[in-house]
């Protein structure tokens, strides 16, 4: 016999062309987008190169008549059985069932791939005229031996298997099992891996994980990944519990906050009376569980600015005792800088800036501080409130609704104010400004400006000029008109407002009293 012809002869006897085919197959159809994949698909190959240096060497030696020819002949059906079963098992779990949309764990894929290895082996040997009666005679005395010395191993994969055929704990799942808080990334034959919050991976052996209890997190039948936190503040007893649920409950729903879920809504409940203050908690529902505290810090700056613009300040301890030494002169000063702010303020604003001075104090002291935190919502279009704002510091952006879509027209800072429209004629808020940045301003509500009215008719026609200007600037986003019109469309909008005026402020009868 030929070299050439022997080994080709042990390449059938083995099955080589089978085996090879089943490997080439793999390789294309099963996708390797995965490292776990591409380790399979490359340990397929070296075991299928494996398996032809082995029927090569037997061919080799039964050509020569060598001993020793069934050896490497054994080693090459060994190697062929690993080969084939292996690709069948990538070809059956990585390709055939995904497209069934059939899913199955990875270590139920090892259990099955290794059990059917296993009967194959034994098929093998069987063909071989290998006598298997004494390994199935003590097959019982090495599984206790292995059962009692691999205790906790054995504990811990048949804890990974239980986990992943019951689906109890998932890869993505957020679980928190003791003082271990994270995110599952793995789940292995003894361990499950678990990255946290810190940047760590926390390797839980599995019997840990079936012997204690495990909350995962986010999860409830029905509804998306979504966790409900709890942010905790305390209000003195001078203000009543429906006017801060009401206060703090508005500024969480009228603007957005990045992965805090629009359903359900947040939500404030008044969770105990303690010693000195009432404890308050917002509930609201997280959507992206790896932002917990950065979330919770934006809620609490919510909340915390809310307060600030309502007048309630957060309770402080009663323990806490602060002395100052007030007088008379002291009270006075401090009232003299708090009016010269305000009215530096108003001054500002060229609206009000001709105004004689008794009228402008008049005026200035009856606004309000109103501060704001990055992404809230000052005001929204449609809406009606009517008061007008004075920016001290910060920027905030003007946003018109066009259609469906909301565009930017522009921007209003330190020294600018908007809402006149709504202050001055009742109307709807033209446009929804948002800040920017951290914003403080000023608040003039009707009442005061009602006054101030009453006391000098002719602002009337003053005031319709400069809002038809901004009318006119807030027009040329949504259309293109000619010099010429826009002259006309701004003389008959001051004609408009200066009615609007009168009417809302109830001077219809009244003419201007001087110049």
């Amino acid at each position: 016999m030929t070299l050439v012809s022997a080994i080709l002869a042990e390449a059938v006897a083995d099955g080589s062309a089978w085996v090879g085919a089943a490997t080439v197959v793999a390789a294309i159809l099963v996708p390797r987008e995965a490292l776990e994949d591409r380790r399979r698909i490359k340990t397929l190959f070296l075991l299928l190169a494996l398996h032809a240096v082995l029927v090569v060497v037997a061919g080799s030696l039964a050509a020569q008549g060598t001993p020793g020819a069934s050896a490497f002949r054994a080693g090459a059906r060994v190697a062929a059985t690993f080969v084939g079963v292996a690709a069948l098992g990538a070809l059956l779990f990585r390709t055939v069932l995904p497209r069934l949309r059939v899913r199955t764990p990875r270590i139920l894929q090892d259990v099955t791939i290794a059990g059917a290895t296993i009967v194959a082996l034994l098929l093998v040997a069987s063909r071989s005229g290998l006598d298997l009666t004494g390994v199935v005679a003590t097959s019982a005395v090495i599984t206790a031996v292995i059962g009692l010395s691999l205790q906790d191993t054995l504990g811990n994969v048949l804890g990974g298997l239980a986990l992943q055929v019951d689906d109890s704990v998932q890869v993505d799942d957020w679980i928190k099992v003791g003082d271990v808080n994270g995110r599952v990334v793995d789940i292995r034959w003894r361990y499950t891996a678990i990255e946290t919050r810190n940047g760590e991976t926390v390797l839980l052996p599995n019997s840990v994980l079936l012997k204690n209890q495990v909350m995962v997190l986010g999860r409830r039948q029905g509804w998306p990944r979504q966790w409900r936190r709890w942010v905790f503040f305390n209000v003195d007893y001078r203000h009543a519990p429906p006017e801060v649920l009401a206060v703090a409950e508005g500024a969480l729903r009228d603007c957005d906050i990045p992965a805090v879920a629009k359903d359900p809504p947040p939500n404030v409940v008044l969770m105990d009376l303690a010693e000195g203050w009432a404890r308050y908690a917002v509930r609201y529902w997280l959507t992206d569980l790896a932002i917990d505290d950065p979330t919770d810090s934006l809620v609490r700056q919510r909340v915390f600015f809310a307060l600030e613009r309502a007048g309630m300040r957060l309770a402080i301890a009663k323990r806490a005792v602060y002395v100052t030494k007030e007088n008379q002169a002291r009270q006075d000063a401090q009232a003299r800088e708090e009016a010269q702010r305000r009215e530096a303020a108003l001054s500002s604003v060229h609206l009000f800036a001709s105004l004689p001075e008794e009228d402008r104090t008049r005026l200035a002291a009856s606004m309000r501080w109103a501060p704001f935190a990055e992404g809230e919502v000052l005001t929204r279009q449609g809406a009606k409130a009517n008061w007008l704002y004075i920016i001290v510091s910060g920027t905030c952006s003007v946003r018109v609704k066009v259609g469906a879509a909301e565009r930017e027209v522009g921007h209003v800072g330190a020294g600018e104010f908007f809402g006149e429209m709504s202050l001055l004629t009742g109307a709807e808020r033209s446009a929804t400004v948002v800040a920017t940045s951290r914003v403080e301003c000023w608040r003039l509500d009707r009442a005061a400006f009602q006054e101030l009215l009453r006391a000098r008719p002719e602002m009337a026609e003053e005031v319709a000029g400069v809002l038809a200007e901004r009318q006119e600037e807030l027009d040329d986003a949504r259309e293109d008109l000619t010099q010429e019109a826009k002259s006309r469309k701004k003389a008959a909008r001051k004609r408009d407002l200066t009615d609007a005026i009168r009417s809302f402020f109830g001077l219809e009868d009244e003419r201007p009293s001087r110049v």
